[in-house]
C-alpha cells in the first residue's frame, strides 16, 4: 500500500511530467522552417476551409494543421521581410512546402514564385 506523503508525490512528478511535455509540444508549433507559395487568381471568390470567401488581397494563408484564426508571422528567409497572415484554409497540398499565402500576403514579402520562410506562431 502507498502512503498519503507517496501519493501526493507521485501525483506531483505525474503533473511536472505532462506539464514538461505540454510545453515541448506548444514550442514545437510555435515556429516552423521551409518552402512557402502562394495561391490567388484561380481561387478568389471561392469558399475557403474555414467557410469564408478567398480574398486575394488579404494578409491570409492556408496551413496544414494550425487551428482557424492563428495569427502567423512569415519571414522571407532570402530578404528578411516579414508579414503576419491569419489562417483561414488548408493546404499547401503541393509536397515540401509548409504555407501557401494569398496574393497580398506573398507581395508582401518579395515572394513570387516559391522562398525558403519561417513561421513564427503571434
Amino acid at each position: 500500500m502507498i502512503s498519503g506523503a507517496r501519493l501526493a508525490l507521485f501525483a506531483l512528478a505525474a503533473a511536472a511530467c505532462v506539464t514538461a511535455s505540454g510545453v515541448e509540444a506548444r514550442s514545437a508549433v510555435r515556429a516552423q522552417a521551409g518552402v512557402a507559395s502562394w495561391y490567388g487568381p484561380g481561387f478568389h471568390g471561392r469558399t475557403t476551409a474555414n467557410g469564408e470567401r478567398f480574398n486575394t488581397h488579404a494578409l491570409t494563408a492556408a496551413h496544414r494543421t494550425l487551428p482557424f484564426g492563428t495569427k502567423v508571422r512569415v519571414t522571407n528567409n532570402s530578404n528578411g521581410r516579414s508579414v503576419v497572415v491569419r489562417i483561414n484554409d488548408r493546404g499547401p497540398y503541393a509536397g515540401g512546402r509548409v504555407i501557401d499565402l494569398s496574393n497580398a500576403s506573398a507581395r508582401s514579402i518579395g515572394l513570387s514564385g516559391l522562398a525558403k520562410v519561417s513561421l513564427a506562431r503571434m
